[in-house]
């Protein structure tokens, strides 16, 4: 393998593992976003009551 391959095939894999690394990291630490209690938004719907079946 000539000098030139080994340089591109260096960079390349040195890139390539560097944005893993970020996005990984990035991925890691990001604050997780919070959800709407599902209980609270349904408060002004009547809730049906089913008969008990015999």
């Amino acid at each position: 393998m000539n000098t030139e391959a080994i340089i591109t095939m260096v960079l390349t894999q040195g890139i390539v593992t560097g944005f893993a690394i970020y996005f990984f990291y990035k991925v890691l630490t990001i604050p997780p976003k919070q959800e709407p209690d599902s209980f609270t938004e349904n408060d002004d719907e009547n809730v049906r009551q089913d008969s008990e079946i015999k």
